[in-house]
């Protein structure tokens, strides 16, 4: 029966299925992991120019960075069963994508200014960051420019808890992935950071 319908579908509508129930999937396997306090979250490494004029946006501080894993699945999924869901409804293909486009969009705005707002809650719960960061260790989250060019972000753990912050370094660019400790805080939302590995003897 479900070959008959996969057979039913036309080509394009079976890369949509697929892309969809993959979205879905990676977005299941990151919200559990999320829960659990696992880190299953990447950026897009941006070394390379995005701008006209060679700057790096992805260095812009935006609060939130749009070149993460979590949001592009979150950007597929809301699209693509946007289109399973409303493909008989909307007979007009053109309208059908830019409907689907809109719903993607906005799941992906939802969903980061859920993560941000569940970050600043976090943030201001009963640690009192100045004291309780430094020298608190994790790993680099969203690349860190090096000399404090820009910020990127880090997620360290406090009082045996997962928290993400903006952070800056002295040193050199922190790819995602370097294993950190925390110098200072800045604020009560951005770190003073170095990577671990340039202090092992």
């Amino acid at each position: 029966m479900i070959a008959n319908w996969w057979a039913s579908l036309s080509p394009i509508m079976g890369i949509v299925w697929i892309v969809t129930l993959v979205a879905t999937l990676v977005f299941i396997i990151q919200s559990v992991m999320t829960f659990i306090g696992a880190d299953v979250d990447a950026d897009f490494d941006t070394d390379v120019d995005l701008s006209a004029d060679g700057s790096d946006l992805s260095n812009i501080d935006t609060g939130t960075n749009l070149y993460t894993l979590r949001n592009f699945v979150n950007f597929f999924m809301g699209f693509g069963w946007s289109i399973i869901i409303l493909k008989d409804s909307i007979k007009s293909t053109a309208v059908l994508i830019l409907v689907s486009v809109v719903v993607a969009v906005a799941l992906v705005a939802l969903v980061m200014y859920l993560f941000k707002w569940l970050s600043s809650m976090q943030a201001s719960g009963n640690i009192d960051v100045k004291t309780s960061a430094v020298g608190c260790e994790g790993k680099v989250y969203l690349t860190i420019p090096a000399k404090r060019q820009g910020s990127g972000k880090v997620q360290i753990s406090i009082n045996g808890a997962v928290r993400e912050y903006d952070a800056v370094t002295e040193d050199e660019e922190l790819k995602t992935g370097s294993p950190i400790r925390v110098v200072e805080a800045i604020d009560s939302n951005t770190l003073l950071v170095e990577e671990i590995n340039n202090y092992i003897v």
